[in-house]
C-alpha cells in the first residue's frame, strides 16, 4: 500500500476497531471512525486528529439502513470514495442452544451478520465501479474462530460468526477477478469492550470468557496488526491465534478427533467456573 487509503471501520470507538482505526492512521491513511456510540467515535476520532490524521466521525447503527445510506452520503462528500471497508461492530451472547431465548438469537443475527451484510450491501457497488475504473479496493469482516470452531455454549454467536465467513467465501469467488479483496479475521479471546453488552444465561459464561480473554497473550493491537498485513498481502481466511491454527487443521483432517477434545475442554471448563 503505497498510496493513503480512505478506511471505514465500524465500531471503531473502542476495543479492536479503535486499535485497527489506530494502526491504519499511523501509516498515514484516512479513517472513519464509525460507531453507535456518538461520544466514543467522537473521542477516537479526536485522538486520532490530534495526532495530525486525516480522519472523521459518525454515528453508525449497523442494524439500520438509514445510518448506512448517511455513511455512504458522508464518505462520498469527504473523499469522493473508500479503499477499505471494515465490518468490525458486534455483539456476543452465550448459552447452550435451549437456554438462549430467541431474542438473543435475533439480537446477535442482526448485528454479527445482517449488520456485515448490510456493510457490504451499502458499499461494494462503488467497489466494483471503482475497480472498473482501475482503483482496487478491499473488504475486511472480522468474524470469530467461535465461526469455525463448533464450540459449545456459543451457538447464537457462534451461527452468526460462521454467517460471517461464508458472506465473506462468496464474496472471495464473486470478486476474485474483478480487484476487490476481501479479508475473514477469526480472532479467539481478545481482551475487547466486546462483554459491555454480552447477555449470558448463566453468570459463569462471563466469568470464563473474561478468563480466556486475560490468558490468551493476543492483545487488539495484535489483531490490528493482523488486519493491516491482510490487506497488504490479500488474504483471505486470517487466524489470528496460533493455537487455533492448529484446532483448524484438526478440525479438516481429523474432525472426529477435533469434537471429542473440544467436548472435553468444555466439560473440564464447566467443572473449573
Amino acid at each position: 500500500m503505497n498510496r493513503s487509503l480512505n478506511v471505514v471501520i465500524t465500531g471503531a470507538g473502542s476495543g479492536l476497531g479503535a486499535a485497527m482505526a489506530r494502526r491504519f492512521a499511523a501509516e498515514g491513511h484516512a479513517i472513519a471512525v464509525t460507531d453507535v456510540i456518538p461520544e466514543r467515535a467522537a473521542a477516537v476520532n479526536a485522538e486520532l486528529q490530534g495526532q495530525g490524521a486525516r480522519s472523521f466521525s459518525q454515528v453508525l447503527d449497523i442494524t439500520r439502513d438509514a445510518d448506512w445510506a448517511e455513511l455512504h452520503h458522508r464518505v462520498m462528500q469527504e473523499w469522493g470514495g473508500i479503499d477499505v471497508l471494515i465490518n468490525n461492530a458486534g455483539v456476543a451472547a452465550a448459552g447452550l442452544f435451549e437456554e438462549s431465548p430467541l431474542s438473543d438469537w435475533e439480537w446477535v443475527l442482526a448485528v454479527d451478520l445482517m449488520g456485515v451484510v448490510r456493510g457490504c450491501h451499502t458499499f461494494l457497488p462503488l467497489f466494483r465501479q471503482q475497480a472498473a475504473a482501475g482503483r482496487k479496493g478491499h473488504i475486511v469482516n472480522i468474524a470469530s474462530f467461535a465461526g469455525l470452531s463448533g464450540m459449545p455454549g456459543i451457538s447464537a454467536y457462534g451461527t452468526a460468526k460462521a454467517g460471517v465467513v461464508a458472506l465473506s467465501e462468496h464474496l472471495h469467488t464473486e470478486l476474485r477477478d474483478c480487484g476487490v479483496g476481501v479479508s475473514v479475521i477469526c480472532p479467539a479471546f481478545v481482551q475487547t469492550n466486546l462483554l459491555d453488552e454480552f447477555r449470558a444465561s448463566d453468570p459463569s459464561y462471563r466469568q470464563r470468557v473474561e478468563r480466556w480473554m486475560k490468558q490468551s497473550g493476543v492483545t487488539a493491537d495484535d489483531v490490528a496488526n493482523d488486519v493491516m498485513r491482510a490487506v497488504r498481502k490479500n488474504r483471505f481466511l486470517v487466524l489470528t491465534h496460533k493455537p487455533t491454527r492448529w484446532a483448524w487443521r484438526l478440525k479438516k483432517w481429523w474432525p472426529s478427533r477435533y469434537y471429542r477434545m473440544v467436548a472435553l475442554q468444555s466439560a473440564t471448563s464447566r467443572r473449573s467456573s
